[in-house]
């Protein structure tokens, strides 16, 4: 199986035990968060081998998190610890329908302060794909020179590279600082996976069409874009295609659903598959992880994708 590296925070989540809003929440249940930890752990279940590159605090919270990505299989030789500051901590409410509200505890986190100095003796020939989403650029100007200079790196070493641009406005000083930034890490990539409505903020049009027509005029080689029920809209100099999406029984939570996504069009790349078969296997992980509970629990194994793409 191919090689896989990732840059992102992994967070400890505490996610309410009581539905309601977080100020009247009294228990919690712990476990582990994080856009590209996800993508880590689902692109792990399907066989790929899978390095993960972080800080994490000297603290509970970072040995909890080595730990449990220790336990998913996840190569952890590129994570290192900080006693200076703490790991990143993310608190969830409990809502059975819609959306949960969401609390950020990251400001000043040990990943924040992960330095091109961290991370010069990654042997970024050892791996066949880069992967990074606009996450982690977003949590401090260290944090996103570390990330440019990677994929500069991976570039030059003849990686494949793939970009969920991920936005999080609140982590951003402004719309159109985030915008502008999130554009130049995307036009440095060869795959990007916006959903719609991120794709309209990213490039002010209003239709995918336009919006993968203005990535690919940057060079970028494969725009997928995500239409959430309605599957995905694809598109390179050659080929262009809509890409139907596949039943959802109940949405329990959107959570991960994006990153679900990634890790089903990544894996299919990474096995040579068609384009048009890389997004019917994205579009089938993203459709799996709405029907669970948490971030990345709903994420398959080989088995559990092909029952799942063939029974639909």
């Amino acid at each position: 199986m191919a090689r896989v590296i990732l840059i992102g925070e992994p967070m400890a989540l505490f996610t309410a035990k009581e539905e309601g809003k977080l100020d009247g929440a009294e228990n919690f249940s712990r476990s582990a968060a994080g856009a590209e930890m996800n993508v880590a752990i689902g692109l792990k279940r399907l066989g790929h081998n899978v390095s993960y590159i972080t800080k994490l605090g000297e603290d509970p919270f970072g040995k909890y998190l080595m730990e449990f990505l220790g336990n998913q299989g996840i190569d952890t030789q590129y994570i290192t610890f900080d006693n200076h500051f703490p790991t990143g901590i993310q608190v969830k409410s409990k809502n059975p329908k819609g959306d949960p509200d969401t609390v950020y505890y990251r400001h000043g986190s040990a990943a924040s302060n992960l330095k091109i100095d961290d991370v010069e003796n990654i042997r970024m020939e050892n791996y066949d794909h880069f992967h990074l989403t606009g996450i982690f650029p977003a949590i401090s100007n260290i944090s996103r020179a570390t990330l440019l200079y990677l994929v500069q790196k991976a570039k030059y070493m003849g990686l494949t590279t793939s970009f969920d641009p991920n936005l999080r406005p609140s982590l951003w000083e402004n719309i159109e600082t985030m915008i502008q930034r999130i554009n130049h890490i995307a036009f440095k990539c060869d795959v990007v996976l916006p959903g719609i409505s991120e794709g309209k903020i990213l490039t002010g049009y209003e239709n995918e069409v336009d919006i993968a027509n203005f990535y690919l005029s940057h060079g970028i080689k494969v725009v997928v874009i995500k239409l959430g029920p309605n599957g995905a809209y694809v598109k390179t100099q050659l080929e262009e295609g809509y890409i139907n999406g596949y039943p959802v029984n109940e949405i329990i939570d959107t959570v991960g659903a994006g990153d679900g996504f990634a890790v089903g069009y990544i894996s299919g790349i990474l096995e040579r598959m068609s384009l048009k078969h890389c997004v019917q296997r994205a579009n089938a992980i993203g459709a799996l992880q709405v029907m669970h509970v948490g971030d990345n629990e709903g994420l398959p194994d080989r088995e559990q994708l092909k029952s799942f793409m063939e029974s639909n």
